[in-house]
Formats: C-alpha cells, structure tokens, sequence
C-alpha cells in the first residue's frame, strides 16, 4: 500500500512546485523576463527533486503510462486550485466537462481488460 501512494503523494508535492514555476510569474507581470525565467528554474529545481523518486518508486506498482496518466490528473487537480485561489480564475462549466473526459481515459488505461 505505501509503495502505491507514496509517488502519488510525491506527484502531488512535485506538480504544486512545477505549477508555479509555470504560472506563479503571471502575477508579476513588470518583472524581468530573466528574472522570471530564473526564479522558475529553481523552483522547477525542487519539482524535479519530488517528481523523479515519484516516478522511480512509482514505477515498482505502475507502468509509466498509469504514472503519466496519474501525473496528468494530479496536474488538473492541483492547476485548477492554483488558478481558482492564486490567480482568482473561474472554473467554467466546460473546464469540468472536459475534466470529466479525461476521469475517464483514467478508467480505460486502469481497467484490467
């Protein structure tokens, strides 16, 4: 049981660093372009430091693409928090429908046919 929730967990840990070293620049937006650009690597630094344990221990339960389908709806859940909370964006109702598609290619790729 640990070996299977302890890379969800690390994808969770690695996608809150990766989110916002992709979108946390965006509300600064007179800030430097380097400077951005530098503050997001290091934090991609950390992201990196979660997300490849994550997928190595991960990989002893998963095949890599359960561990990519994982990390793709841990990367929803977290964005749509970071974008609801720190970006103060709606989710629309179309963003949920949407979502709700890719609930099920999780069914498809975990469903032992």
């Amino acid at each position: 049981m640990i070996r299977a929730v302890t890379p969800i967990i690390l994808l969770f840990i690695s996608n809150i660093f990766m989110t916002f070293a992709w979108y946390g620049h965006l509300k600064f937006k007179t800030t430097a372009l380097w400077t951005v650009i530098l503050v997001s690597w290091g934090i991609a630094f950390l992201e990196y430091c979660f997300q490849v344990p994550a997928n190595r221990i991960g990989y002893q339960t998963y095949n890599a693409t359960q561990l990519k389908t994982i990390q793709e709806v841990i990367t929803l859940v977290v964005f749509s928090g970071f974008s609801i909370l720190y970006l103060k964006e709606q989710i629309k109702w179309n963003y949920i429908v949407g979502f709700c598609f890719i609930v099920l290619a999780v069914f498809f790729i975990f469903k032992k046919w």
